[in-house]
């Protein structure tokens, strides 16, 4: 085990008892309304997803709702809005938050030094991204400030 696998494994210890956000993947067919659909659960720790076993990188978040009929002004709110329906249409329940878009990380080729995402190696020290324009800090430091925040602290 790495240094960044050794971070994680803590991490998920101190989130037991942590509630977890959904994961959902896009699904389309010929005879049903396009929908997003339930794979899996984790905690929601800023630009990383923690998994039972393994990391994922965020992308977009989604809050499941039915669909209805409005006159939005703009189109990126209907879009939002459908892809809420989409949510609701494949199973999640009203309100509940869905990660769609989300991607596996490789935390034994940033423990070899190569970056993963939003993670990287910087001087033999795991370290995250914080955001796309955002600089690299450590990760232990990141991991403590996030688990705090959904630990109420």
């Amino acid at each position: 085990m790495g240094a960044t696998e050794d971070l994680l494994r803590d991490a998920r210890a101190r989130l037991a008892q942590v509630p977890r956000e959904a994961l959902g993947r896009e699904r389309t067919s010929r005879w049903r309304a396009d929908r997003i659909v339930r794979a899996g659960s984790a905690w929601h720790l800023g630009v990383l997803l923690l998994t039972d076993d393994g990391v994922l990188s965020t992308a977009e978040i989604v809050r499941a709702a039915e669909e209805v009929r409005r006159g939005y002004t703009a189109e990126s709110a209907r879009a939002r809005a459908e892809r809420r329906a989409q949510a609701r249409r494949g199973g999640f329940a009203e309100g509940e938050v869905v990660h769609v878009g989300w991607q596996e990380l490789d935390v034994a080729a940033v423990d070899s030094g190569a970056a993963s995402g939003p993670l990287a190696l910087v001087d033999g020290v795991p370290s995250v991204r914080w955001s796309p324009g955002g600089a690299l800090v450590p990760l232990r430091g990141y991991l403590d400030e996030r688990i705090a925040l959904a630990l109420g602290g």
